[in-house]
């Protein structure tokens, strides 16, 4: 059975390559930032030092039991 290794030029290209991958994944995460133009209603994002998304922020919702909301309807 023939088993190949790897020269050292091509493991080291490899590792740079690996390498190179993490820092784009690094780079690419999304992160939160603060907008002083839009305000605390809104949430954005910047991606690689280049994509900025915002959206609006969302409301939490207030939580009432099913019992609650149907004794005042009934009035």
């Amino acid at each position: 059975m023939m088993t190949s290794r790897l020269s050292p030029k091509a493991l080291a290209i490899a590792v740079a390559v690996v390498a190179l991958a993490g820092v784009a994944l690094l780079l690419a995460r999304p992160k939160p930032i603060e907008s002083a133009v839009l305000g605390a209603d809104w949430e954005c994002t910047q991606t690689a030092f280049l994509l900025t998304t915002c959206a609006p922020r969302a409301t939490p919702a207030v939580e009432t039991s099913r019992k609650d909301a149907i004794r005042q309807t009934r009035g």
